[in-house]
C-alpha cells in the first residue's frame, strides 16, 4: 500500500511541475480552502478537475489519492491507506481524493474524514452518484463546484488573443469558428490534430466506464447507438417513445434508464420546453445537447456542418457555466403557434431573459422567423429582455415598442 501511494505522490509531483492555465469560477480559492466543508469538484472525465484542486493546493502540504488506480483499489484497506499517508505526507493540512466515487462504500468512508476533521478536496465524474450520495449522508457539509470544458473566453486567453485588439481581429475571428466546431477539451486546444481521435476515444471510455461498466449494460450495442444517435441530433426535441421506436429498443422504460445514464457522467444534457403546468413540461418532447461540440464532430455521423446547431450548443454549454440548470432555471419554449424560443431562463418565479441562436441573420425571411417568434412570446410569457446570439453580427432591431439585441458569440 505504501508503495502505491509513493507512487501516485511521484505522478502528483510531475502532474504540478506543469504550466496550466487557470480556470474561471466564481469561487476564490483561498476561501475554499479555508472553508471547513467538503470541496466536491464535479464535471465530465479530462475537463480538469484534478488540474483545477492541483492548482488550488500549489505550495500546500496535502496528501493525495486518485481512486482510477487499480492497484488503490485492489488492496484498499483503510487503516493501512491512513497510516501510509501519514508516512508519505507527514503533518499534511489537505487531503485531496480524486476520482472518489470509484471507492465502494465512499461516501461513508469521505464522512468518517470529515468527522476526524479532514479538510477535504474530492473530485469525481458522475454527477448523480455524488450529488445523491453526498447529499443523502453529507448534507449540508459539502460545497459543489462544477467544471466543464474550457469556455471560449478562457480559450481566447489561452491563445493571448483579444477581440479588443485591432491586430488580433482576424485570428479572433478564426479562432471563435474553430472553437465552435472543435470544442474546449483543454487536451485538443494546442493539439487540434489531434481532436477527433482524441474526443472518439474519450467518448468510447465514458461509455464504457462510466456507463456500461458502473450499471451492469448488458446489452451495450443498444447504448451505443443511443449515444450515436442522441449525438446526431443534438439540439433536437426527443421523446423516450419516439427513440424506442426509432431505434428497436427492448422497451421505452429501458430507453429512459439509458438516457438517465447518459446524462451522469455529464455527456448529455435534457432540456424541457417551458410550461407552468408541471404534467404538461414533463409530457412534452425534451431538447438534447452535449457537454462539448468535439464530440460532434469527432463522433457524431453528419452529411451536413450543422452551424447553426453547433452554435445553439455552444451557447447552451455557456448557460450551464453561468449557474442556470436545465429544468429550474432554464428551458426552451414553443408559443401557442408552434414558433420555437430556444432559451428561456428563469429567475424565482419569474421569466428573465428569452433568447434566440441565429449562426446568419442576413436574410430577411431568417429575421422574420427570429422576431416573430419573439413577439409572440414576449406576450406569452411577460418577458421584454429579448437577445439573439449570433455568430459575427451585432445590432439592434425594433420589435413593437422593443428593443431586440443582437450580439456575436465571442460578445457573449
Amino acid at each position: 500500500m505504501k508503495t502505491t501511494i509513493l507512487n501516485q505522490r511521484a505522478e502528483r509531483d510531475e502532474l504540478m511541475s506543469r504550466p496550466y492555465q487557470q480556470r474561471h469560477t466564481k469561487y476564490n480559492a483561498d476561501e475554499l480552502l479555508h472553508n471547513p466543508l467538503i470541496k466536491l469538484i464535479t464535471g465530465p472525465r479530462r475537463v480538469g478537475k484534478s488540474v483545477y484542486a492541483l492548482l488550488m493546493l500549489q505550495g500546500k502540504n496535502f496528501a493525495y489519492l486518485n481512486f482510477d488506480d487499480n492497484q488503490l483499489l485492489e488492496k484498499w484497506d483503510e487503516d493501512l491507506v491512513m497510516s501510509a499517508l501519514d508516512d508519505v505526507y507527514p503533518d499534511y493540512e489537505f487531503m485531496l481524493l480524486d476520482e472518489v466515487q470509484n471507492l465502494p462504500d465512499w461516501d461513508l468512508w469521505i464522512s468518517k474524514l470529515y468527522r476526524r476533521g479532514k479538510n477535504l478536496i474530492i473530485t469525481g465524474s458522475n454527477a448523480k452518484m455524488l450529488s445523491s450520495e453526498m447529499a443523502t449522508v453529507l448534507t449540508g457539509r459539502y460545497l459543489q463546484i462544477e467544471m466543464l470544458p474550457f469556455s471560449l473566453d478562457e480559450t481566447m486567453k489561452w491563445k493571448n488573443i483579444s477581440t479588443d485588439r485591432e491586430e488580433q481581429a482576424v485570428q479572433a475571428i478564426v479562432l471563435t469558428d474553430d472553437y465552435m466546431r472543435n470544442g474546449g477539451y483543454p487536451e485538443t486546444i494546442s493539439a487540434r490534430n489531434i481532436t477527433k481521435s482524441y474526443l472518439s476515444t474519450l467518448f468510447d471510455s465514458i461509455l464504457l466506464k462510466d456507463v456500461a461498466r458502473r450499471h451492469k449494460v448488458r446489452n451495450t450495442s443498444d447504448l451505443y447507438n443511443l449515444a450515436s444517435y442522441l449525438l446526431s441530433n443534438f439540439c433536437n426535441p426527443i421523446s423516450a417513445n419516439d427513440l424506442a421506436l426509432e431505434l428497436g429498443m427492448s422497451s421505452v422504460t429501458t430507453t429512459k434508464k439509458y438516457c438517465n445514464y447518459l446524462n451522469e457522467p455529464y455527456l448529455f444534457f435534457y432540456l424541457p420546453r417551458f410550461n407552468n403546468k408541471l404534467k404538461l413540461m414533463a409530457k412534452a418532447p425534451k431538447k438534447v445537447y452535449v457537454v462539448d461540440n468535439g464530440f460532434v464532430q469527432s463522433t457524431a455521423f453528419s452529411l451536413s456542418e450543422n452551424l447553426g446547431r453547433l452554435l445553439e450548443n455552444q451557447v447552451f454549454v455557456e448557460l450551464l457555466r453561468r449557474g442556470y440548470i436545465p429544468g429550474q432555471t432554464l428551458f426552451y419554449y414553443r408559443t401557442r403557434n408552434d414558433k420555437e424560443i430556444d432559451f428561456v431562463t428563469r429567475k424565482g418565479t419569474k421569466v428573465e431573459q428569452l433568447i434566440q441562436v441565429c449562426y446568419d441573420m442576413s436574410s430577411e425571411k431568417t429575421r422574420k422567423r427570429e422576431l416573430d417568434a419573439f413577439a409572440e412570446a414576449t406576450e406569452e410569457l411577460h418577458c421584454d429582455k429579448l437577445l439573439i446570439i449570433t455568430n459575427s453580427e451585432q445590432r439592434d432591431f425594433q420589435l413593437k415598442n422593443l428593443i431586440v439585441n443582437a450580439i456575436p458569440i465571442n460578445k457573449f
